[in-house]
């Protein structure tokens, strides 16, 4: 690793917490990006997540159904909400851009 690896993880994690942030915007899911360099989940709430106890306040059942709908589309996600997800060198600009369109997919289908 070297500044040029975290620069392109900083920027991989960037455009994903972005993506997600429009389809959660694009479908008014009550949800929000946690995200911190390449590590990133996604909790189901209108609220801030700053401790355990706003984050078990989310809708994990919201969370459970996202979790199941990305994996049908071969996004493998961590199975709580509480885990987070990790972006590596291996992601490719295409896998973040196959992983926000499965996102919006499926959080067209939680909204629904």
């Amino acid at each position: 690793m070297n500044e040029d690896s975290y620069r392109q993880l900083e920027a991989r994690g960037a455009r994903l917490e972005a993506g997600l942030s429009t389809a959660i915007a694009e479908h008014n899911v009550p949800a929000r990006v946690q995200r911190t360099g390449s590590l990133w989940t996604l909790f189901f709430t209108p609220q801030p997540v700053t401790d355990y106890t706003s984050a078990k306040a989310s809708d994990t059942a919201a969370f459970a159904r996202f979790f199941h709908g990305m994996l049908q589309r071969g996004v493998y996600l961590p199975p709580s909400q509480f885990e987070a997800a990790f972006i590596s060198l291996a992601h490719s600009e295409r896998d973040i851009d196959d992983t926000i369109a499965a996102a919006r997919e499926v959080l067209r289908d939680v909204a629904g």
